[in-house]
């Protein structure tokens, strides 16, 4: 038997203003994205931003739906904004924002696992990380350099 221990660091900045300006810029994008958000189920709002390397920033809102596994999520709405209108532009980084009616979220929210695969994937296909920037309606905001630091072991397509 042996063990295989997996570690992800993640920076942890106070206040957007920290952030390097493209990032700044970024979560505002995602954080405006919000308000496109249709969410009339759960009241839960999010926002994505992507960068794209040529400095680019396409939006994503979640998009809910009474039959909850229809609901499209604002991160693969982004990226795939991204892949249809820039299919050779590489991802830079994705802003994931979020806000609730119900309750004040001061604390980032990540990306649900089918979110994680897709950016995993994205890494993959062009062959280059993607960093990952979370921050709840307020509070502290957090940044990842890639992907799969939220999906270190994740599948892809050589096992097929």
């Amino acid at each position: 038997m042996k063990e295989i221990t997996i570690s992800t660091k993640i920076k942890v900045y106070e206040s957007a203003e920290e952030l390097p300006a493209e990032y700044q810029r970024l979560l505002e994008s995602a954080r405006a994205a919000r308000n496109h958000a249709y969410a009339p189920y759960s009241n839960f709002r999010v926002g994505a931003a992507v960068l794209l390397e040529n400095g680019t920033i396409l939006q994503g809102a979640n998009l809910e739906n009474a039959a909850y596994s229809m609901c499209i999520c604002a991160e693969r709405t982004a990226l795939g904004n991204a892949a249809m209108h820039y299919p050779q532009s590489v991802v830079k980084a994705i802003a994931v924002t979020v806000k609730s009616k119900r309750k004040t979220i001061a604390q980032p929210a990540s990306p649900c696992g089918a979110c994680r695969q897709v950016i995993s994937e994205a890494e993959d296909r062009q062959k280059k990380d993607i960093a990952i920037i979370l921050q709840g309606a307020e509070g502290e905001i957090y940044v990842l350099d890639s992907g799969k630091a939220l999906l270190p072991i994740g599948f892809h397509g050589g096992f097929l």
